[in-house]
């Protein structure tokens, strides 16, 4: 995960769009960011902001979004990291960790590792503060690699003892977890049972190809079943 001083995702096509429609020139531009926001940025620096060559830092970004009058979303690509989602939604690392429950600098901490280490409160809090879907959450906090380990466990042994561990990794209600969960071992189960019974002698090989497929792709699987949506 890239660290807090790293360059956002810029958007480099949406920058060079807006400011066309407000009719500015990269010099206006300039001007606007010296002028309110004490940058000084030459107006070649935008131009190389717009052709996609170097990408502005934070601080510029923000004051951009300002003299382009629009949000800090719109000048972004695709958030993936906490940070870039929460630039994305224009706000500032203590004001997000206000709300959702954290000392600034445990934030910040967090957010320049790349792993999420708050509890199931402050976890659902941080989904619903940045609008995250469950995979988004996932992805952003770092715990990819650990939830499809907790799935593949919970579908080949008893699922039910994986319910508190995905519950304290997602904020998802339990009661939908556990349907999520049931489901997903009993397709698991019913696979194997029916690659066992087509092959006679090359059932053992069959149920273990058809098993690895299944386990390969069981966190995409878990969203389609969990709707996707924090």
């Amino acid at each position: 995960m890239c660290g807090v001083h790293s360059s956002p995702p810029f958007n480099a096509p949406a920058a060079r769009r807006l400011r066309a429609a407000l009719g500015m020139a990269p010099g206006h531009v300039a001007y606007g960011l010296r002028a309110q926001y004490g940058l000084v940025v030459a107006p070649e620096t935008v131009m190389a902001w717009e052709r996609g060559e170097i990408s502005p830092s934070s601080a510029e970004l923000t004051a951009l979004a300002g003299v382009l009058w629009c949000s800090p979303g719109e000048l972004l690509a695709e958030p993936v990291t906490l940070r870039e989602h929460r630039m994305a939604r224009g706000l500032a690392a203590d004001e997000l960790a206000r709300r959702i429950g954290l000392e600034t600098s445990s934030y910040q901490k967090m957010e320049d590792t790349g792993r999420w280490r708050g509890n199931e409160r402050q976890s659902a809090a941080l989904a619903t503060v940045l609008g995250l879907t469950l995979a988004q959450f996932v992805t952003a906090t770092g715990k990819h690699e650990e939830l499809a380990e907790l799935l593949r466990s919970a579908v080949t042994t008893r699922w039910q003892a994986y319910v508190k561990p995905l519950g304290k990794l997602l904020p998802i209600p339990k009661q939908h977890l556990e349907r999520v969960l049931d489901q997903l071992h009993g397709e698991y189960q019913s696979r194997m049972v029916a690659t066992l019974s087509w092959g006679g002698g090359q059932g053992e090989a069959g149920s273990g190809d058809a098993g690895r497929d299944f386990l390969t792709g069981i966190v995409d699987r878990f969203w389609r079943l969990a709707g996707g949506a924090a």
